[in-house]
């Protein structure tokens, strides 16, 4: 028999809330949520566990909203150090079965098997035992797909739970995944299904069977990527443990502890979003050509624009301030604002030669960028807030415990 890539997706279920359960066994078998803070507006479900689920309670929804459809939910805090910990144990078990583990987010991994000769068999085996000996070492449950390809593996993960083994062969892919709906495909979010849907292309299937050039047409690259995941013909590789996943952007963003109702709020949150930008363009030897501005308004409608930058930058007030020309002519106030991100994009390498002009004070960037420098050393030194813009000194509504930047893995690259 002829072998192939035997890849595993490992997703550990209800992973923040069977942490805490694991923890404190007195929640064992409760309606359980751990969800972020309400009075820094982070208030939403982040995982709930199975018998909270069977209650109505959905990742993303409010709090109160869950607390609605569950009047007897046990809301918990959520502890991302300890999360951490658990995924670094259930990795290293991982590691006595293949050396290219990719993460994919703090509970999931893909898992290129060494030496494995088929997916029905060996693939199935392994898998079995992984899920096993997971259980076993942690107290944690893991659903794993098992197929050929990334794509079909975490698919398969998706498709039984929880504690179960799923396998997506390349005998079997058109009776398993075809008849799914669209959606259910990895990086078709609610606007690409809503495209999708209106081209009659309502299943793995239908776009499996759609005509390749009308989706590039549509779509663009990623349409063609979206068609050839859904036939079986995309190879993307498992990056292996040392990879590092090319920076391409780099931003920050916050939802505020309350909405926002004039400009001059909203220019002191993308101020506050930018030190962080700078800081890390710095850290990461890169300039920014372009900046980008989201917005999310108090009924969570979305917004995002681009505009070039006259010149590569790292300052955070040039950031900062492109940011905010750029959202001073785009936003008409429709509704408050209730988050704000900052991103600086189209990066370029800090050590490249930039092109002059007569109409630019280089001197007094030259230094700007002393400063910026001299700022980065004292709040390493010191600690964030022991320098910072006087403006943002009292009522910024911007949490400052820092609680949703959490460390993650990196994503899946093509």
């Amino acid at each position: 028999m002829k072998s192939e890539s035997v890849i595993l997706h490992s997703d550990l279920n209800c992973y923040y809330a069977s942490v805490e359960m694991n923890e404190h066994p007195e929640l064992k078998g409760k309606k359980v949520a751990v969800c972020g803070s309400t009075e820094n507006r982070h208030g939403i479900v982040l995982t709930a566990s199975y018998p909270a689920k069977r209650s109505g309670v959905k990742t993303g929804m409010a709090n109160w909203q869950a607390k609605q459809a569950c009047p007897d939910l046990i809301i918990v805090d959520p502890h991302y150090d300890l999360y951490l910990h658990y995924s670094s144990i259930v990795r290293s078990i991982y590691k006595r079965y293949a050396n290219d583990i990719e993460p994919f987010g703090m509970d999931e991994n893909w898992i290129l098997l060494d030496g494995c000769r088929n997916v029905e068999n060996d693939g199935l085996a392994i898998a079995e035992e992984i899920r096993e000996t997971v259980k076993e070492e942690t107290g944690l449950t893991v659903s794993i797909g098992v197929s050929f390809s990334k794509i079909f593996a975490k698919l398969g993960s998706d498709m039984k739970k929880p504690d179960a083994v799923t396998v997506v062969s390349r005998d079997n892919f058109r009776d398993t995944a075809w008849k799914l709906p669209v959606s259910d495909l990895l990086y078709v979010g609610p606007s690409t299904t809503r495209k999708l849907t209106g081209w009659n292309i309502r299943t793995i299937g239908d776009l499996a069977k759609a005509d390749i050039n009308f989706i590039f047409r549509k779509l663009g690259k990623n349409g063609a990527m979206l068609w050839h995941f859904a036939n079986g013909t995309d190879y993307s590789p498992v990056m292996p443990e040392n990879y590092e996943c090319p920076i391409k952007t780099i931003g920050h963003g916050t939802t505020c502890v309350r909405d926002l109702d004039t400009n001059y709020e909203a220019w002191l949150v993308l101020l506050e979003l930018a030190q962080d930008v700078g800081h890390r363009l710095r850290k990461h030897g890169f300039m920014a050509r372009g900046v980008e501005v989201s917005v999310r308004d108090k009924d969570l409608g979305w917004y995002m624009w681009q505009m070039p930058l006259p010149y590569p930058t790292q300052s955070p007030y040039e950031i900062a301030r492109a940011g905010y020309a750029l959202f001073r002519e785009k936003y008409m106030w429709y509704k408050p604002i209730r988050a704000l991100t900052i991103r600086g994009i189209k990066l370029a390498n800090a050590s490249c030669a930039v092109q002059t002009d007569i109409f630019n004070d280089y001197a007094l960037r030259d230094k700007q960028r002393s400063l910026d420098d001299a700022i980065d050393d004292i709040r390493a030194r010191y600690g964030y807030r022991a320098v910072f813009n006087a403006c943002l000194k009292d009522g910024l509504p911007v949490a400052q415990d820092k609680c949703e930047t959490v460390p993650m893995p990196s994503p899946m690259f093509r």
